[in-house]
């Protein structure tokens, strides 16, 4: 590969000091440093990748960018163009961004779509706060900057200094893969699911590496990163609930795209319907009042569940099958027809037939079977061990 660089992202305009110090630190720990201009005036800069060059990658051409009128779209025109660019580039040792909020929201963006394990540091005014949303299901590491990116001082290059320093360190030393390492496999897993998980990791010993992601919304998304940057060699997707919150409205949904990356790589994938009866809330008194009279089970003081209607589980049913249907890769859906979850068992407090037989009627009537398309009914609930050994046994045999 030759020479893996440290780029250096910010905008020239405001932050050419910063931007240059952060450069020197990089050069000064042994790495080669890019400076990377994202302004977006366009006007010319000492970055060794000015900002046209950047803007230029935007799918409509730099006029896109540069010639807005409005600072909000140039900006989000220009993350497009920067994701563009690092996309294309085979010598990223790290990516070291600084900024406020705007940049922040700019540079994180292009940093989001590179693989999982690519170094990223973003040094940001508001790393301190809520940062779901700049991280995302990425290992995007993120430093506050404390003092605001706005001249240097003693502690402004100690922080900037540091991060330089964490950058230049990443890029000069890679983690290369074990010669002994098992294929990686993605595994989503719920309380109410853990058995089924457990029983499947036993499986797999000595045969794959479970990758387990707890299916809290960025859990499944996580996951779907990983296979993404090629970091897995297939999935035993096995919990679905973040459907249900996604359609219901609970508090761990996953995105529309959930499922997506299984189409567009062609991964192979292994799943079933776990924990689809329950749509999560947090504590009781958060459960929106228009819910007040469904079958609610209090988990814990923190986390509120809500069984599925039929109705709604049709409408996991059909949003289920209309993602794999794309997807032309070897995929297999078992259905658990004992039940979804340990709470949907005789005796337990969501067993729902009618709630279920509406879940696996609508399934069965709009899953599209194909030669590397099965789906798969077991009279087991999806807890017992037969099911994972069935499941296990699917997806070793999918491994080349």
């Amino acid at each position: 590969m030759g020479i893996r660089r440290v780029y250096v992202i910010g905008t020239c305009d405001t932050k050419q000091a910063e931007l240059a110090y952060a450069c020197d630190r990089v050069r000064a720990a042994g790495a080669t440093p890019v400076l990377v201009d994202v302004s977006t005036h366009g006007l010319g800069s000492r970055a060794d990748v000015p900002a046209t060059e950047i803007a230029a990658c935007h799918p409509d051409g730099a006029d896109a960018v540069l010639g807005s009128g409005d600072r909000g779209t140039a900006v989000t025109r220009m993350a497009e163009a920067l994701t563009c660019w690092l996309l294309a580039r085979n010598d990223i040792g790290a990516v070291l961004g600084l900024g406020g909020s705007g940049n922040t929201a700019l540079v994180t963006q292009a940093m989001r779509a590179l693989p999982v394990g690519v170094p990223k540091l973003m040094v940001s005014t508001v790393a301190s706060g809520q940062v779901a949303p700049y991280v995302g299901a990425t290992d995007l590491g993120m430093v506050h900057s404390v003092t605001d990116v706005a001249g240097l001082n003693a502690i402004s290059r100690r922080v900037i200094g540091n991060a330089a320093h964490a950058a230049a360190g990443m890029a000069q030393n890679t983690i290369a893969d074990a010669p002994d390492d098992l294929p990686g496999v993605g595994v989503t897993m719920f309380g109410v699911t853990t058995t089924c998980v457990d029983h499947l990791r036993a499986e797999l010993s000595g045969k794959a590496e479970p990758y387990v992601f707890h299916a809290t919304g960025t859990g499944g998304a996580a996951m779907e990163k990983l296979a993404e940057s090629g970091l897995v060699a297939g999935l035993l997707d096995v919990t679905a609930t973040e459907i249900a919150d996604h359609l219901v409205g609970g508090v761990m949904p996953c995105s529309p795209d959930r499922y997506g990356v299984v189409a567009r790589t062609g991964i192979p994938w292994v799943g079933s319907v776990g924990a689809v009866d329950m749509v999560n809330f947090a504590g009781r008194d958060t459960v929106p009042d228009k819910f007040s009279d469904r079958h609610l089970l209090v988990h814990n003081p923190q986390i509120t569940l809500m069984r599925t209607t039929p109705p709604e589980n049709v409408q996991i049913a059909r949003f289920l099958t209309e993602r794999l249907n794309r997807c032309n890769g070897p995929v297999a859906l078992f259905l658990p027809l004992g039940g979804v979850s340990a709470v949907d068992a005789p005796g337990m407090p969501f067993h729902d037939p009618v709630a279920n037989d509406a879940l696996f009627a609508t399934i069965r009537d709009t899953f599209t079977p194909g030669p590397n398309r099965r789906l798969i009914e077991l009279p087991l609930h999806i807890n017992d061990p037969a099911f994972a050994t069935a499941m296990a046994a699917e997806f070793l045999r999918m491994l080349p």
